[in-house]
C-alpha cells in the first residue's frame, strides 16, 4: 500500500511538471481596450504595444496600470496620445526599453520626459529595420502606416497647447523565440506593401478597424488578405463614437472576401495564449 501511494505521488509530481513545462511554453496575449496589448513571451518578458492602459473602454484601467510591475520592453506606434498613452508612466516606474522610430523616441524623450537611459540606439530603429532585443528572445521589424503622428506635450500654465512631430506612423512585426510572429498594424490605411509584410509569415495580425481615423471593416479584411496571417484580432474601435467600425461588421468583410484567417474578438481585458 505505502509503495501504491509513493507511485501515486510520482506520477502526480510528474504530470504537475509536465503542465508547468506546458504552462511555460505559452506566449500569452491580454488587450487592454483600444490598440493597447500585452505579450508575455515563454521566457517570461513582458512586452507592451501602445500602451493607453486608462483608456475609456477599460473599466479597469488604473487597476491595471498599477499592477504593471514589470515591463522589459514598451513599443510605440506613433506620437498620437491615444497610443503613447501610459508610456512615460509605466517606463519610468519599471525601467522598459522604448521600442520605437528613432525620430519618435527622441521626441518622447525632449518632450514628454521619457528616461533617455530607456531610449537608446538599441531599441529605437526605422522602417525596415529589424531589433533583436531581449537576448534573442524578441525581434521586432518597423513597418510603414498611413497615418499621422505629431505630438502635444503638457504645455506651461497659460501657454498656447504646442505640436510637435513625431516622426513617421509605423507598425510593427514581433517575433517571439518558441512563440508565434505578430503584425501590430498601428494606425493605418490599408495598402498594397502589406503583402510584403505578409511574407514575415505572421501568426497573429492585430488590425485596426475603426474607421474615420484609420481604415474600416472592409478595409482592414482588405488587408487581412494582403498579410495572410493565421488569426486577426480587431483593436482600435468603439472607444469613441467616431469610431464606428464593429467587429461584426468586420467578419462580413471577412466572409465577402472569404478570408482564410481566423477571427478572434477579445474582449477588454481578455488573456488568450498561444
Amino acid at each position: 500500500m505505502l509503495r501504491r501511494i509513493f507511485t501515486l505521488l510520482a506520477v502526480g509530481a510528474m504530470l504537475l511538471a509536465a503542465s508547468a513545462v506546458q504552462a511555460a511554453g505559452h506566449t500569452s496575449l491580454t488587450w487592454y481596450g483600444h490598440a493597447a496589448f500585452k505579450i508575455v513571451t515563454p521566457a517570461g518578458h513582458v512586452v507592451l504595444i501602445d500602451p493607453w492602459i486608462t483608456n475609456p473602454a477599460n473599466p479597469k484601467g488604473k487597476d491595471d496600470l498599477a499592477a504593471l510591475d514589470k515591463v522589459d520592453l514598451i513599443l510605440v506606434s506613433h506620437g498620437h496620445s491615444d497610443h503613447v498613452g501610459d508610456a512615460v508612466d509605466i517606463g519610468k516606474r519599471t525601467g522598459a526599453q522604448l521600442v520605437t522610430n528613432y525620430d519618435l523616441g527622441s521626441a518622447m524623450v525632449a518632450n514628454l520626459g521619457y528616461p533617455a537611459k530607456q531610449a537608446g540606439y538599441l531599441t529605437l530603429g526605422h522602417f525596415g529595420g529589424t531589433l533583436t532585443l531581449l537576448d534573442g528572445d524578441v525581434t521586432v521589424t518597423l513597418e510603414p502606416a498611413v497615418h499621422g503622428s505629431t505630438m502635444s506635450p503638457p504645455a506651461a500654465s497659460g501657454a498656447a497647447p504646442a505640436v510637435v512631430t513625431g516622426g513617421p506612423a509605423g507598425g510593427f512585426v514581433i517575433r517571439v523565440k518558441n512563440g508565434p510572429t505578430f503584425y501590430h498594424t498601428g494606425d493605418t490605411d490599408v495598402f498594397g506593401d502589406m503583402r510584403y509584410i505578409g511574407a514575415e509569415h505572421v501568426d497573429v495580425m492585430l488590425t485596426c478597424i475603426g474607421d474615420h481615423f484609420t481604415m474600416g471593416p472592409m478595409g482592414a479584411a482588405e488587408a487581412v488578405q494582403l498579410v495572410r496571417p493565421k488569426t486577426v484580432i480587431p483593436m482600435h474601435y468603439g472607444t469613441f463614437p467616431v469610431l464606428t467600425g464593429t467587429p461584426a461588421d468586420f467578419a462580413k468583410a471577412l466572409k465577402k472576401l472569404h478570408a482564410k484567417a481566423k477571427l478572434k474578438v477579445m474582449q477588454v481585458g481578455e488573456t488568450v495564449n498561444f
